[in-house]
């Protein structure tokens, strides 16, 4: 007996159709499972995940986990489009003879021992103390380490795929490190405590493919003026901040925003999390985001901007170091954050479809999700990462300095005596503050400790008790590299009345960046090397004076948060991972040849479009980040634009091997979606109206969201383009097959292209061709009546009976062929066509159909769709 469990945490109403959502499945598996070579029981025990409505298709999209003995099969999904209780359309992962491939089906390790098992293989500290904080069945846990992991690590059994191709019992885990550098998704053998399967959710942009020019940042522009968007959100808020469509600094000028929040998507504002009128936040947090500063790279939420009673983020910004704008570069992350998520609702990432809220207000969905999002984050440079769990638990955004181009300026300049004068060399510590364009001038002291503790012998390391406190105050303070960490020795300076430090290297070669957690230190710090600190610490040991001077005249590092486009692809990696398989999993995008770069590259595009632009006009993405021109090239292997002489990428280059995964995969993807959102603009226009317009560019981001919802996980290019033919025939009744058909064509993913096993990114073969004339007739056909002087083909679309209402005497018996889109013939038989026919098409599943009467007198093709 069939044993279907609901695991989704979901309305009353949503659990009671879901009950229906069952039997349909159930029976759709049942009379198909022949043509998807499945097992009675492969599908006996499955498991609904979740389900959301689809506005734009009308329909429900219902997620389908398979089970061996009601023990999920990781990655086994299945992807049902029900329309008044009937399926209209299915994708899936499944596994066919599933019962074949078990290899394992007890186990013999506890949940505790597979988490210590991935601790020791991730090279953490085994030592750490790992709590049970939940028992919630005899088969799911939930442990618990404050030193070990951010976030609580959930354990359950699974089936997991081994490399011989057999399923063997396992216990599924995730672990969020304290570093937050990566967040696993880990499977581990629930006998031998091998590693089955590793993900890490924190997918990272690691952007090394771009080239610095010398291009210093300009001045930010601080023109008053006000969005011309109108608002639906009373709430008094404003925010200066680049607006929609503003990709970077380098594209345009901040503006004072007014109560931008949509009223759809954020009804309260974008501070309240309560759902009811008034902010629960002044700060840069809500229901949708919490925007902070993490310089010193803790993963702890530190310093927001506060608005005030009046919600009033208006802040100035200068050509200084990134720390001295905190206040407008987290407001731009906050804003930026709250326009992805309102911009992406209204296209159906929405609560139902697992987006990011804390609150559902719709009482919807699990929540408790917002993004943290990190400004300035200090645990990396030169990049970016978004971290995407399954719903219920909050994704995370780190935000990056990047390099300034030019070389750096000295931060350190001794004024006397004479005889040392001059710049010296030196980098900055990666915690406390940073210095400013002000300069610190003061004399030098040189810290001297007692070396009671017996592990220093260096009376100038400070690694010991300070016994010249004060002779240190109000100085800047010369310390030597040893032993001790780096903060504990600038705390002692500080503590006894420094107004900086400088650290001395202790071995050959250039300064490092000093690291460690400085929460409490307010003074800032360099290091320089051991060749110029001799010359200092020699001077100081003679009772010398020396006067110097800390400042930093630039050029300043990059910040990141004010790249729009950076942080539009962070987030779209949060909408692709959650549309694609159902909210709560999180796996499906990890297959070689998945296109999750591709559509957080196409999120940018669409997020950052401008009346005036041009298909051919070249679209480098992360441009001020690298510090290149609007015009450069980004960091892709080509701009986006569909000139084959600027961007030449077809679906064979996914097979190079220099084209990384998955960036460079997703580069060729993201091309393909970027050549469909200009055909759709010619057949549509463009509208500038992000969320409420109707030309081509919004018609694009409904068929593509829509195609992410119903594709399969683990897909390949082919999966994803028939996803988006097939959104179109359910939102639109196929009006926009043969558009879609020749955009993929000309980048050489046509009709009879092959990915091979979307696992692997080698064996795609390309093909430009269109279907053939008999299947859909993109080059003779249009969705118009075909030959009306002849035969009128109605209802269409219609879903049992087409009526072919004979115009002509003249024709006699013909034969009357039915195709669906492969090619295949459906029905087949002769009719007399000197009167009215009936042709019953209830039996034919919803989709797009090709009816061709002929005869030695007529050659009738029509297109139909069976909805």
């Amino acid at each position: 007996m069939r044993n279907i469990i609901l695991i989704c945490a979901l309305s009353i109403v949503s659990v009671f159709q879901a009950q229906n959502f069952e039997t349909v499945i159930y029976s759709y598996l049942d009379q198909n499972s022949e043509e998807f070579n499945f097992n009675r029981s492969d599908l006996n025990d499955f498991i609904i995940t979740n389900q959301a409505y689809s506005k734009s298709m009308d329909l429900y999209n219902v997620y389908v986990q398979q089970t061996h003995q009601n023990i999920p099969v990781i990655n086994a999904l299945g992807s049902f489009a029900i329309n008044q209780n009937r399926v209209v359309n299915f994708n899936h992962s499944f596994v066919s003879n599933l019962s074949d491939f078990i290899e394992t089906t007890t186990f013999s390790i506890s949940a505790e021992d597979a988490v210590n098992s991935a601790i020791q293989s991730l090279g953490l500290d085994a030592s750490l103390n790992l709590i049970l904080k939940d028992n919630v069945s005899t088969i799911e846990f939930v442990f618990e380490s404050e030193n070990l992991s951010t976030e609580n690590i959930p354990v359950k059994l699974v089936y997991a795929k081994a490399q011989n191709g057999k399923y063997r019992i396992a216990w599924d885990l995730s672990i969020l490190p304290r570093d937050e550098s990566h967040w696993w998704s880990m499977s581990v053998d629930a006998n031998t405590g091998d590693i089955l399967r590793q993900n890490d959710w924190m997918l990272s942009c690691n952007f090394n493919n771009y080239h610095f020019i010398n291009k210093s940042n300009n001045t930010q522009d601080f023109e008053n003026k006000e969005n011309s968007t109108l608002s639906f959100v009373t709430d008094g808020s404003q925010y200066r901040a680049y607006p929609l469509g503003i990709e970077s600094p380098n594209h345009g000028s901040r503006v004072l925003l007014n109560q931008p929040a949509d009223y759809n998507a954020s009804p309260f504002g974008w501070h309240d999390t309560d759902g009811v009128a008034g902010a629960e936040f002044t700060t840069t947090q809500g229901n949708n985001v919490l925007a902070s500063e993490d310089r010193d790279g803790d993963n702890v939420s530190g310093y927001s901007p506060d608005g005030g009673a009046n919600l009033n983020f208006d802040f100035p910004l200068g050509d200084l170091p990134a720390f001295m704008n905190e206040d407008a570069t987290i407001t731009n992350l906050f804003v930026w954050n709250n326009y992805v998520h309102d911009v992406w609702y209204n296209y159906g990432f929405d609560e139902g479809a697992g987006n990011f809220q804390e609150t559902n207000y719709s009482s919807i969905g699990i929540g408790s999700d917002f993004v943290v999002a990190d400004a300035q984050d200090g645990a990396g440079l030169n990049n970016a990462n978004f971290g995407t769990p399954p719903e219920g638990s909050n994704p995370r955004m780190q935000m990056f300095l990047w390099s300034s181009s030019g070389s750096p300026s000295n931060p350190l300049t001794i004024n006397s005596p004479s005889d040392i004068a001059g710049d010296i060399f030196g980098i900055q510590a990666g915690f406390g503050p940073g210095l400013t364009p002000t300069p610190i001038t003061a004399d030098l002291a040189l810290i001297e400790d007692d070396n009671s503790s017996a592990t220093s012998t260096d009376i100038h390391d400070a690694c010991d008790i300070i016994t010249n406190g004060a002779n240190l105050n109000g100085k800047i303070v010369v310390i030597r590299r040893g032993i001790c960490t780096f903060v504990e020795k600038i705390e002692k300076a500080q503590n006894n009345g420094a107004i900086a430090v400088i650290m001395v290297n202790n071995v050959l070669g250039n300064p490092i960046t000093m690291g460690g957690n400085g929460n409490n230190i307010n003074i800032p710090s360099i290091m320089i090397s051991l060749g110029d600190g001799i010359s200092l610490i020699t001077k100081l040991q003679n009772s010398d004076n020396i006067n110097a001077t800390l400042v930093n005249n630039g050029p300043f590092q990059v910040d990141g948060d004010f790249d729009n486009g950076i942080v539009a692809h962070e987030y779209g990696h949060g909408i692709s991972s959650r549309l694609t398989g159902g909210s709560t999993q999180a796996n499906c995008l990890f297959n070689d040849e998945q296109m999750g770069e591709g559509w957080s590259d196409w999120i940018v595009l669409m997020m950052t479009m401008q009346p005036g632009d041009t298909p051919e006009k070249l679209r480098g993405y992360g441009t001020f980040a690298i510090s290149q021109p609007t015009t450069g090239t980004g960091i892709r292997p080509f701009p986006y634009s569909t000139d084959f002489s600027v961007n030449p990428a077809t679906y064979d280059l996914t097979n190079n091997p220099n084209l990384s995964i998955p960036h460079g995969v997703g580069f060729v993807w993201a091309t393909m979606l970027w050549d469909l959102t200009w055909e759709l603009i010619d057949q549509y226009g463009f509208d500038p109206d992000l969320v409420n317009g109707s030309g081509g560019n919004n018609i694009a981001i409904q068929l593509i969201v829509d195609g992410m919802k119903l594709q399969s996980c683990n897909p390949g290019f082919i999966d994803g383009r028939d996803a988006i033919l097939q959104a179109d025939m359910l939102a639109n009744n196929g009006a926009n097959q043969c558009f879609i058909w020749k955009v993929f064509a000309n980048r050489g993913l046509g009709f009879s292209a092959d990915q091979g096993s979307s696992l692997q990114r080698d064996d795609q073969i390309e093909a430009f061709d269109l279907p053939t004339n008999i299947i859909l007739p993109c080059q003779t056909l249009t969705t118009q009546d075909y030959d009306q002087n002849s035969l009128k083909f109605y209802p269409n679309p219609t879903n049992d009976i087409l009526n072919i209402k004979s115009l002509s005497e003249t024709i006699g018996y013909a034969n009357l062929k039915v195709f669906d889109v492969s090619g295949r013939l459906l029905i087949n038989k002769p009719l007399d066509f000197n009167q009215s026919q009936e042709l019953d098409v209830s039996q034919l599943k919803t989709g797009v159909y090709v009816v061709k009467i002929e005869n030695s007198r007529v050659n009738i093709s029509k297109k139909i769709i069976v909805n």
